[in-house]
This record gives C-alpha cells, sequence and structure tokens, in this order.
C-alpha cells in the first residue's frame, strides 16, 4: 500500500524543483535583457543606465552578471566625467575572479587603462593596455571578436598619444588604425567617429585647419546617416567645430556650436567638457569685445577648472589607496595559499612591483632644459626665494610622510623646477602627484614644509621666475604685451598674471620692464637693491 502511494509524496517534491529551475531561468532572462539595455543607454541615457546596473548588483547572484553591470556603470561614470565614481566598479574583488569571461577581462583593462591615462598615470596606463592585449592574444575567443578588441585597445592608444600632444604620432597611428580595422569601423559607428575624432584634433593642433574641417564633415555625414545618440560625442564634435569658427573669427557660428555642445554636455552633466566649452565662449567673447559675456563664461570656466582639478585629485587618492589596498590583500592570498618559501619569493615580487608603481615619472620635455630660476633676490630681497632651495622646517602635525617617500617628492620637484612642466596651465597639485606617483596629501605636505608655500603658490613663483629670466636675457620680450607674457608662463588671464606677479616680485610687469628698458639703455645690467 506504501509503494503504491510513493508517487503522490514524490510529486510536490518534482513541482517544486520545476518551478525553482523556472525561476532562476527566467531572472537570468531577464536580467540578460537589462543588461542589453543598459549598454544601449550608456552613451545617451547614463543616469538611467546607472538605476539598471544597481538593480542588477542588489539582486542577482551570478558572477557574469555582476561583472557585466561593474563594466556598465564604470562606463556610464566614464561618460559622465566623474572618474573617481570608476575606480570601485573596475577594481572590485568580483572582477578579478578566474570565472570570468575573458572578454570582460580585456574590456576591464582597456577601462583601467583609460581612467590612469585621464589622470596623467601613463605607466600604469600603459601595463593595463599591455595587459588587455595579452588577455586577448592569449584568450580563446573566436577571431571577429579579438579583432574588436584588438580595435579598441588601438583607439584606447591613440587617444593615449593624443592626450600627450604627440599629433604626428597620432596622424600615423591612425592610419595604421583605419586600414587594419577597416571593416571593424565600417560596422561601428561609435568606433569610427572616435577614430575621425582622434585624427581632427591631431590636424587642428598642428594647424592644418582645412584638413581638421574635413574630418569635422565626414564627422557630420555620419551623423546625418545614422541615428546616432552618443551624447558625449556629439558633444565633443560640436565643440571641436566652434573651435575651428573661433579660430576663423567667425564669431557668431562659434557661438551658436559650442551653445549647442554645452547643451549635450549638460546633459549628461560633463564638469570636464562643460570646462572646455565654457572655456571656448569666454575666449569667444574676448574676442568679439563683448566684455560682461565674456566675464560671464570665464567666471563659469575658472568655477569649472576648480571643480575638475578637486574630482582629479579625489581620484587620483583613491587609486593609490586601491591600488596599495589590492596589493595588501594580494600577498595576505600568497601567505595563505604557499609555503615560507614561496611566499618570500612573491613577496619580493610584489616590492618589485610597487617600486615600479611608485618609481620616478620621467616626464620628457620638448625643449631642453632652461637654465637656473633667476633668484627673486635679484628683484627684491623682501620676497625672494633665496638660492632656490627647500626650507628646513618642522613637520606639521596630523600629516605623517615617510622618510623615503619625503626625500623622492624633494627629489622629483628640483627636477620640476628645472623643467617647464609648471607652465601647462592645467597643471594642478592631482596632476602633479599623479606625475610623481604619490598622492596629493604627501605632495602638499612636503611643498608646506620645505617651501613654506602651498602648491598654487610654489607654481607661481616659477612662473613668474621663468617670464623674469625671458625678460631680462631675450631682448624681444619686453617688446611683447603683457596677455602674451601671461600666456607664455601659464597664467589663463592678463589680470591674474598681473595680480600675481605684483604680489611676488614687488612692481608691476610693466614697472619691471621699464626698469629694464632703462638699463639697457644705459648699457647696464639692470639690478636692483
Amino acid at each position: 500500500m506504501k509503494q503504491k502511494y510513493n508517487w503522490i509524496i514524490k510529486l510536490p517534491v518534482f513541482w517544486i524543483v520545476f518551478l525553482s529551475l523556472s525561476f532562476h531561468v527566467n531572472s537570468f532572462a531577464q536580467n540578460s535583457e537589462l543588461i542589453f539595455k543598459a549598454k544601449e543607454l550608456v552613451d545617451s541615457n547614463p543616469d538611467e543606465a546607472l538605476k539598471i546596473t544597481e538593480h542588477i548588483l542588489n539582486t542577482s547572484q551570478n558572477l557574469q552578471e555582476k561583472v557585466e553591470a561593474n563594466i556598465i556603470r564604470a562606463k556610464c561614470y566614464i561618460v559622465k566625467g566623474e572618474y573617481n565614481d570608476v575606480v570601485p566598479y573596475v577594481f572590485d574583488s568580483v572582477n578579478y575572479s578566474e570565472n570570468i569571461s575573458e572578454k570582460a577581462k580585456a574590456e576591464l583593462n582597456i577601462i583601467r587603462a583609460k581612467l590612469f591615462r585621464t589622470v596623467y598615470l601613463d605607466k600604469q596606463a600603459e601595463l593595463y593596455l599591455n595587459n588587455a592585449i595579452e588577455t586577448v592574444r592569449s584568450s580563446q575567443l573566436n577571431q571577429k571578436l579579438k579583432d574588436s578588441l584588438n580595435a579598441l585597445i588601438s583607439l584606447e592608444s591613440i587617444y593615449m598619444t593624443l592626450d600627450r600632444g604627440n599629433n604626428n604620432k597620432v596622424i600615423e597611428l591612425a592610419n595604421t588604425f583605419e586600414k587594419d580595422y577597416k571593416d571593424f569601423i565600417n560596422k561601428n559607428v561609435n568606433s569610427k567617429i572616435s577614430f575621425l575624432l582622434a585624427k581632427e584634433k591631431a590636424f587642428n593642433r598642428l594647424m592644418y585647419r582645412d584638413s581638421a574641417r574635413i574630418y569635422v564633415n565626414k564627422i557630420f555625414t555620419l551623423l546625418d546617416l545614422n541615428n546616432y545618440s552618443n551624447i558625449l560625442n556629439k558633444s565633443i564634435i560640436y565643440s571641436e567645430l566652434g573651435q575651428l569658427y573661433l579660430q576663423n573669427k567667425d564669431f557668431s557660428k562659434s557661438e551658436e556650436t559650442l551653445f549647442i555642445a554645452s547643451k549635450f554636455a549638460e546633459i549628461i552633466d560633463n564638469p570636464s567638457l562643460m570646462r572646455d566649452i565654457n572655456k571656448g565662449l569666454a575666449i569667444n567673447y574676448l574676442a568679439s569685445n563683448k566684455k560682461i559675456q565674456h566675464k560671464t563664461y570665464n567666471d563659469k570656466f575658472l568655477a569649472l577648472s576648480s571643480q575638475v582639478d578637486l574630482m582629479e585629485q579625489e581620484t587620483v587618492n583613491s587609486l593609490y589607496n586601491t591600488l596599495s589596498g589590492k596589493l595588501e590583500e594580494n600577498v595576505s592570498q600568497q601567505e595563505k595559499k604557499y609555503s615560507n618559501y614561496l611566499y618570500l619569493a612573491i613577496a619580493g615580487l610584489t616590492i618589485v612591483f610597487i617600486i615600479s608603481l611608485f618609481i620616478t615619472l620621467k616626464y620628457i620635455e620638448r625643449k631642453k632644459r632652461l637654465k637656473e630660476i633667476i633668484k627673486y633676490l635679484e628683484i627684491s630681497k623682501n620676497n625672494s626665494i633665496a638660492d632656490s632651495k627647500p626650507k628646513k622646517i618642522s613637520t606639521k602635525k596630523g600629516i605623517h610622510i615617510p622618510e623615503e617617500t619625503e626625500k623622492q617628492i624633494l627629489e622629483k620637484l628640483k627636477r620640476f623646477e628645472s623643467s617647464k612642466m609648471f607652465l601647462h596651465k592645467e597643471m594642478s597639485l592631482a596632476r602633479l602627484a599623479g606625475k610623481f606617483e604619490t598622492n596629493t596629501k604627501y605632495l602638499s605636505g612636503v611643498i608646506n614644509n620645505h617651501y613654506d608655500d602651498n602648491f598654487n603658490t610654489f607654481i607661481n613663483k616659477l612662473r613668474i621666475n621663468y617670464i623674469i629670466d625671458k625678460l631680462k636675457n631675450e631682448p624681444n620680450y619686453i617688446n611683447y604685451k603683457i596677455s602674451y607674457l601671461a600666456e607664455e608662463c601659464g597664467f589663463s588671464s592678463h589680470s591674474s598674471f598681473a595680480t600675481v606677479f605684483k604680489t611676488i616680485v614687488g612692481m608691476s610687469p610693466v614697472t619691471l620692464i621699464k626698469l629694464i628698458k632703462e638699463e639697457r639703455k644705459k648699457g647696464k645690467p639692470e639690478t636692483t637693491n
């Protein structure tokens, strides 16, 4: 009798298992659709894509889905220009699982390379780009997918070269890219427009305006032929066109086009893009003598510049802390897995990696080093940097800097003073920390402790020293306009240059130029008490 009714007892168990499997299959299918939808929205509506991926991360137990969601979120924050928010998603622990797809591993390394490139950590950017290349090379992916990933790696390499100002090399790489990946770029509008934009920017910077305009026209032809939804690229395209109109002194068209670029940048709320567009508008109004509009957009530009500098600083610090944490985590995992002998070997390799990660970033300048910076003592004894040597003062409370790190930063600062990097308008505490491969707190602390200045004053003194040397030793410089001198030594405006000059030197640039002219008439070297 028992055996006769056994099937009745087992029936509910069967239905429970069946319904459970059905639920998981249905959940997987729904998440796959959501991931596909989020990918479509990255460039057109990143905020909506972030909401979708947040839901996936909160509900999914599938490793690959979590990794895909992390990749999409990282791309969304790149579109929005919020690079500090990219860090946790590209370095999430789930991304390091051996079970994730080779495609995802390659994509993560490309995004990491882009992130490091953006904050001027070139050595680390190249490291992750090489990791992506090796991942694709050794993978079992089909050839079509390999070609697609290699094309994206090559495109990132082109933009890395573009950001570092090697425009002739960009054109060379772009021509090779077009030849090697012709089928890929013809089928991928986003990549094709990114490739054309790189060539346009390179030609524009090389002053080949007609060639640059040809590539802009090619891009707009693509926009007309396709229902193009990439808001980031649209903003960049209109911004580039606005710059070309500005260079041709067509102020009206430049203004109109830059306003269109601004609208697109506002949609994705990208402060870096807004900064560049407002800078273009400020220059436009300055050139067309519209003083009120110039002041309005120059103020916006300066505010956005401060915001972007702060965001870059936060990103550098986050990367510094994240990489340090990853290294400590790796050491801990190896300690559990291997014997003491093997652990020591791995620890040694880890130390080598740390040293290589934070060793001196040699920055090759396009021109030879200048002569030693002229001492302010020659201009005003009360406003001098005595012998250009760091001051030995006590370390401020609350900032502990390892002695070896402090020595390395001081050596790099000395080399920095002998270079022309301080003339770059975009120079900021975050970017210099990135170049030195340290964090902003350490760099700021060393400058405060050894130069008795904050970062901005330190940079301003180097710039003023540079232009004084030019005025004293190169006869033509005393005939240049003050606005040109300001531009030459890295200041964004005439007024800020004049204010800083007088604060540091004790006299205005005009007064100093008059003194130099008088001394030259007398046939004597210019000296002051």
